[in-house]
């Protein structure tokens, strides 16, 4: 993505995709603009984000926020909750030199690039199936990447008589969000309503959302904000042109 980052406060009106994966690629707005806005401007911001979607729990978020304010590597691995035998890695970048010496800020940083650089995969792939086009090949490239990551951190579990792959901060650490994330958007995509899937056509928006309304005719992200904002300005045009047709 190219554009601007800039500091935003959550808040439950931003979560219109349907599905955290989708609201997670709807943290950039502007889409369908020459300069869209990513709001996730840093990890805590993350954090802020993942907490409104219901789908992280307190005490990983907790957690996450600890390892992403400690002052060294050495405080992460003894943090209360986080001892663990197993390492925080992450592909081609938590095992490379020196950097076991960087500070939690530090360490946020990259996961929250590599979050990043999740989320813009998955939108570029959901954005083409939605379309109809084919599936971009880089994207399903890194989309490979950081599901194969995920799995390599994750645990098999059966709640029940049902098996899952379970993500935690011991094994995944600051890239738990991520993790946690790319399970997820290869279970979405398995199920796509690709013909349910839409993209919103409001003024520097283009968000992403699941039509989940009966008829299937949903337009727009939200009407409390796209939906009305076309309302007032069709009405504002047609006052304007039926002004012009009476004017001498």
């Amino acid at each position: 993505m190219t554009g601007t980052t800039r500091p935003h406060s959550f808040h439950p009106r931003d979560l219109v995709g349907g599905h955290p994966v989708i609201d997670l690629l709807n943290t950039v707005t502007a889409r369908n603009a020459a300069d869209p806005v990513d709001w996730l401007d840093a990890y805590p911001r993350l954090l802020e984000w993942a907490a409104l979607t219901g789908h992280f729990t307190p005490a990983d978020l907790t957690a996450l926020r600890r390892l992403a304010a400690s002052e060294s590597a050495s405080e992460t691995e003894s943090a209360p909750g986080t001892e663990t035998s197993a390492p925080e890695t992450a592909p081609e970048t938590e095992s490379a030199p020196g950097t076991d010496s960087e500070s939690g800020p530090a360490r946020a940083a990259r996961a929250l690039a590599r979050v990043r650089e999740l989320r813009e995969a998955l939108h570029d792939l959901i954005a083409a199936l939605a379309h109809g086009a084919p599936a971009p090949a880089d994207a399903v490239a890194w989309l490979e990447d950081h599901w194969k990551d995920a799995v390599a951190h994750a645990r098999l579990v059966v709640d029940g008589a049902t098996p899952r792959l379970r993500t935690t901060v011991e094994a995944s650490g600051l890239d738990l969000l991520r993790h946690e994330l790319a399970l997820q958007a290869l279970d979405l995509l398995r199920a796509l309503p690709a013909d349910r899937t839409r993209v919103c056509p409001g003024r520097r928006c283009g968000w992403l959302f699941l039509d989940t309304s009966r008829a299937g005719r949903r337009r727009w992200c939200s009407m409390a904000t796209c939906g009305n904002a076309a309302k007032g300005r069709t009405h504002y045009e047609r006052r304007r042109a039926g002004e012009g047709h009476g004017a001498p």
